[in-house]
């Protein structure tokens, strides 16, 4: 084999269409934009959207109810809310079971609002400083 012997694949290369060459051609005249009208013309395309100088749909209807599904869901919740906890075991699982938060949520922080008269063992939630300090003078931990 040699340089001189490559061709390409059967099929690969299609030769360019010529248009505006005759009537004969099928593509003559016109060039297969049809007649009159915006696109028929040299330079007569537009946005994508464009609807002729008509408000396009995208700005005609409001823009409310959209919800990105894969968004962080974070909830913060009190100590008053975990009073009502059978459990001192806290933790995500937990707080889904007992319906203290819906199932949608992958992050839960704990607030110092409330009394603190319970002994919590927090696994895998976030908890402020005042709150970690609440929970361990009870005798309790966070990790």
């Amino acid at each position: 084999m040699f340089l001189n012997s490559i061709k390409a694949a059967k099929g690969s290369k299609k030769t360019r269409l010529r248009v505006g060459r005759g009537i004969g051609s099928g593509i003559g005249k016109t060039c297969g934009r049809g007649h009159k009208g915006q696109k028929s013309r040299a330079g007569g395309f537009h946005k994508i959207g464009f609807e002729g100088g008509q408000m396009p749909i995208q700005r005609r209807l409001p823009k409310r109810g959209f919800c990105i599904i894969n968004r962080c869901k974070a909830s913060e919740l009190n100590f008053y809310d975990l009073t009502s906890l059978s459990d001192n075991d806290v933790s995500l699982a937990t707080l889904k079971k007992h319906k203290l938060i819906s199932n949608r949520i992958t992050k839960v922080k704990i607030l110092n609002t409330g009394i603190c008269n319970k002994l919590f063992n927090i696994n895998g939630l976030h908890v402020t400083d005042k709150a970690k300090l609440a929970i361990e003078e009870n005798g309790g931990s966070v990790t």
